[in-house]
């Protein structure tokens, strides 16, 4: 395919959604190590959004973006991997230091792929992997149990509706929080047991000692705050960054009650062979009907700009999945 073109978003540099754009380019040449995947859906996260904004310093441009993407190998370097294998990527500055999954093929690491056997449209496969290996991840690290009181923050993001699913089929009374009354109906249609507006309803009005764990997808501007709901000796987990990365003079000593935990979960952890057994037990979950995919919208690469202002204007309910 060394003389191929390929239809890729290319993000011209850091600024809006217009700097994405849809160019034909070269088809990556493959290399020792690297195998060539047709790409099939790839799903959108607010990681990407902010690194066209300009918030990745490491990252250069012109960078075709998306840190996760499903389909199949076109190309193989690997006989574990032979061409035609369904196989998934996530992370591993997979849309950063190289190209991502914005694009007709991706040339990516073997170490990143991770085969897939599944009967489900590329859609719904597309919109599973970073959503799903992150939410469970998140739930294994609060070490969440049949009974407990779980809050997650931050509920109508992919991760959190995608935690929500989880949650309630471990028999985990979940409260949820999202800004916009109209996503209500979307969180309890999960199994969400109780669904808060982030900033009025009261946490504590619902369980005066609090919840033994909390999800916290917010990030930066609510994470001091899930500290001090938290039951005592409870858990907060750190998994998402909707309102940014940092959190301004954080004082550990002063700021984290005495006994509670404060951890976090970052999906490179599961990327390649550490994270393939629970992506395919999530997607035997999606088949059996046991998780919901919950996507919100599919764009085509033509429509990425809108989809990229959609996920800026908090539109969604769910995941967004780009389908080249």
């Amino acid at each position: 395919m060394s003389d191929a073109t390929m239809r890729a978003v290319v993000c011209v540099g850091a600024g809006g959604p217009e700097v994405l754009q849809v160019r034909d380019v070269p088809v990556p040449a493959v290399r020792d190590g690297w195998s060539l995947v047709r790409v099939r859906g790839a799903g959108l996260n607010r990681s990407e959004l902010r690194t066209r904004q300009g918030h990745s310093p490491a990252v250069t441009f012109p960078r075709v973006l998306g840190i996760e993407c499903v389909g199949t190998v076109a190309v193989s370097t690997d006989a574990g991997l032979p061409e035609g294998t369904t196989v998934a990527a996530v992370m591993g500055e997979m849309g950063r230091a190289f190209d991502g999954g914005y694009a007709q093929f991706a040339l990516l690491p073997n170490a990143l792929l991770m085969p897939v056997a599944t009967v489900l449209p590329w859609p719904v496969l597309a919109a599973l992997p970073e959503t799903y290996l992150t939410a469970q991840g998140a739930l294994d690290t609060l070490g969440i149990a049949p009974g407990g009181r779980l809050l997650i923050r931050g509920g109508t993001s992919s991760v959190g509706m995608a935690a929500a699913s989880i949650a309630a089929g471990l028999g985990v009374e979940t409260a949820a929080t999202t800004r916009q009354r109209r996503k209500a109906g979307a969180l309890a249609a999960l199994g969400v047991g109780h669904v808060l507006l982030d900033g009025g309803d009261d946490v504590r009005a619902l369980w005066p000692e609090g919840p033994d764990y909390v999800l916290e997808l917010v990030g930066a501007r609510t994470v001091l705050d899930s500290l001090r709901l938290v039951r005592a000796g409870g858990t907060v987990c750190v998994a998402g960054s909707l309102s940014g990365w940092a959190v301004a003079d954080f004082e550990p000593i002063a700021m984290i009650p005495s006994g509670t935990r404060l951890t976090a979960f970052h999906s490179d952890t599961m990327k390649g062979a550490a994270g393939a057994a629970v992506l395919q037990r999530v997607v035997h979950a999606v088949e059996a009907g046991a998780y919901r995919p919950n996507i919100d919208r599919v764009f085509g690469l033509d429509d990425i700009v809108a989809a990229h202002r959609y996920m800026e204007g908090d539109e969604a309910t769910g995941k967004l999945v780009l389908v080249p």
